[in-house]
């Protein structure tokens, strides 16, 4: 396991943070750094067909070693890292054999790794966890799943006895901020179906995901002096407020879980004169979503007949884009690449854990664009910020239930099985 420790530290060491103002592709220069060494690694373990385009987007190949024909699948992750935390300067650090009590990141700065407030620990005691130092994100999401990928490919071709079919793989820049798979070429890619190694704790397994828009809503504001201002200022900042009292109360992510979507404010910046409020619009149902983004649209509406006569024009101007879609709809009518990754799960005594993604995730896009794509966990946990850690042994797993997909694949009549154990459900 020692390997997969340091193959991961070397990726988690280089800063890949995206960009979300950035046009370009990938979003930040530094992205390559880790991309180059990446296409490197793949040549060194073995790999066929290693290329990486203008925009950074790796591809490669692990032949198939079997006579029979086997559908090629593919193995997906992002090497960036979100732009909502550091992700310079990285320096994890290793708990081997972790007692269950509070790990301390940081003395100096007293930030402290609880169980006591992340209860999701205690369920890796006896492993050893990676953590980050207190200062930065730890970059789990998603180097541990290029960890896992190049680490089963490099098994798989070290150890010809298991039978496999074609394997592609592919690693993309930018998915955390959502462009991760806009330049992804699926017809180059060629494989029937993919995974994705993106998910959190062990044992997940996923093939939904909410259905996704965002809204930049503007208002508009008339500045007199407050001295003199009656009848006559319009504040945009408080008819920005009561756009969001106009919300409906509870469905906020801090007060939804499950299937439950929401509406949420995650930036806000104006003056009397003009005021800029964004939201995201999450909802599995693709019903109640196209609902939730007319009530932006009604709300507006609203705001702007209330301050027609005083304002003379609309006040309120709400643009609403979607941003992607509940792959479920294509997964379903392909459901036994699912059946096979949650039959490797079981074969390795792992328990599976399928959920709804509360989020998206690269398969969710590459699904709709004719690359069904399922997510199977990468191990890690707090993702995005300074409490984030992996245990070691979640990440060898991940990388044996890649190794055990393979394998079933190439299995003939594995589909036949699939079915059965379907119906069975």
């Amino acid at each position: 396991m020692q390997h997969i420790i340091d193959r991961f530290i070397s990726y988690v060491t280089i800063d890949t943070e995206s960009d979300p103002n950035s046009q370009a592709t990938p979003s930040t220069e530094k992205q390559w750094n880790l991309a180059n060494k990446l296409v490197e690694e793949l040549k060194t373990i073995g790999l066929e067909d290693v290329t990486i385009d203008d925009k950074a987007y790796i591809m490669a190949t692990l032949p198939s070693n079997v006579e029979h024909e086997v559908p090629t699948i593919g193995f997906v992750s992002h090497f960036d890292t979100s732009p909502d935390f550091s992700g310079a300067n990285v320096k994890p650090q290793i708990v081997e054999n972790y007692d269950g009590k509070d790990i301390i990141l940081n003395a100096e700065k007293n930030i402290v790794l609880s169980p006591n407030y992340f209860k999701d620990l205690l369920q890796y005691k006896g492993q050893t966890i990676i953590t980050t130092d207190g200062t930065t994100l730890l970059g789990a999401d998603d180097k541990a799943g290029i960890t896992e990928i190049v680490s089963a490919m490099e098994y798989l071709v070290q150890h010809p006895e298991i039978k496999h079919g074609k394997i592609r793989i592919g690693f993309t820049p930018d998915e955390e901020i959502g462009r991760g798979a806009h330049h992804f070429d699926v017809e180059k890619f060629g494989a029937q179906w993919a995974y994705t190694m993106d998910g959190s704790q062990i044992g997940e397994l996923e093939y939904e995901n909410f259905n996704a828009a965002g809204a930049k809503i503007t208002f508009k504001g008339k500045s007199v002096h407050p001295g003199y201002a009656k009848g006559k200022m319009i504040n945009s900042m408080l008819i920005a407020n009561d756009f969001i009292n106009e919300l409906p109360k509870g469905e906020t992510p801090q007060e939804t879980k499950g299937y439950e979507g929401f509406f949420h404010v995650h930036h806000l910046t104006g003056s009397i004169e003009e005021t800029v409020l964004e939201l995201i619009i999450r909802d599995h149902n693709k019903i109640k979503f196209e609902k939730r983004k007319d009530l932006i649209g009604k709300i507006a509406k609203k705001i702007n007949k209330k301050y027609a006569k005083q304002f003379g024009e609309d006040i309120v101007t709400a643009v609403v884009k979607d941003q992607y879609y509940n792959m479920k709809e294509k997964v379903l009518p392909v459901k036994h690449i699912v059946d096979i990754a949650e039959k490797a799960m079981l074969e390795l005594g792992i328990k599976p854990i399928i959920k709804p993604i509360r989020g998206g995730t690269d398969g969710s896009q590459l699904s709709f664009m004719g690359l069904p794509c399922p997510n199977i966990f990468a191990g890690g946990h707090n993702f995005h910020g300074k409490y984030e850690y992996v245990p070691a042994e979640s990440i060898q797993k991940a990388t044996d239930v890649i190794v055990k997909i393979a394998e079933l694949t190439a299995i003939p009549g594995i589909f036949d099985v699939a079915e059965k154990s379907k119906r069975k459900r």
